[in-house]
């Protein structure tokens, strides 16, 4: 028997289910059974007991898991311990809008992986203004975000591709075009399509509110553009 044929039969244990067990060890419903079998027929013992309706471990079955838990503990700490002290292993947990993750994090983290193959990846995904709070309060090591107006001396920011910050104007027909203003468009007068809240929306806000400006409107459905100066945060 071998550390996989170990590691499938504690999931097995664990969970009492086949069906769900072969998913979790990503394995055909056939070949985890399999597996179960050769271990048994090794043992020559039943290591489940099985109805139509219910797993559990037999007593041969229970007595394996302890010495299956043992030994893959003892395989990790032997295989650990020849590593050099120059590999870099442990969890990096990452912060990211859905954006930054389909936009930015594939080509990142492969590169990553290739370099840091020990390092266990833990991603999460949630709203863009969030992401600096995320590390500032020690909840995640590294986050995706847009620059912030103030950095915090806590935090580290480290840049990654710079791209423009746009704005969603509503189309106007030819009859009425769109107001200008100094050869460019008078945005005291157009009807801006904003999310609403984030960075964007406030660094278009400071110059609605100055002299001559307007607030800008909320929409109530937002349209997402691409941040401004995207950044990677980390502690």
């Amino acid at each position: 028997m071998d550390i996989r044929e170990l590691e499938i039969f504690l999931t097995v244990a664990e969970l009492l289910h086949f069906g769900r067990a072969s998913q979790a060890c990503n394995l055909s419903p056939s070949a985890l059974t399999r597996t179960i079998q050769r271990l048994e027929e090794k043992l020559e013992q039943p290591l489940f007991v099985r109805d139509n309706r219910t797993v559990i471990l037999s007593p041969a079955g229970e007595r394996f898991k302890t010495y299956a838990r043992l030994s893959i503990q003892e395989w990790r700490s032997f295989r650990d311990s020849l590593k050099t002290e120059q590999t870099v292993a442990g969890t990096l947990s990452i912060y990211a809008s859905i954006t930054a993750v389909y936009s930015l994090l594939p080509q990142l983290l492969e590169s990553y992986r290739s370099c840091y193959p020990d390092v266990q990846l833990e991603l999460r995904t949630g709203a863009a203004e969030q992401a600096v709070a995320q590390v500032q309060s020690g909840e995640i090591d590294l986050a995706i975000a847009a620059l912030p107006d103030r950095q915090r001396s806590t935090i580290e920011f480290l840049p990654i591709i710079t791209i423009p910050l746009i704005f969603i104007v509503c189309k106007q027909s030819a009859a009425a075009a769109a107001p200008l203003k100094g050869g460019g468009l008078d945005l005291s007068r157009a009807p801006l399509v904003l999310p609403q809240t984030g960075l964007s929306r406030r660094r278009l806000e400071v110059p609605m509110r100055a002299p001559g400006g307007r607030p800008a409107r909320r929409a109530k459905k937002t349209a997402w553009a691409p941040r401004a100066s995207s950044r990677t945060t980390r502690c």
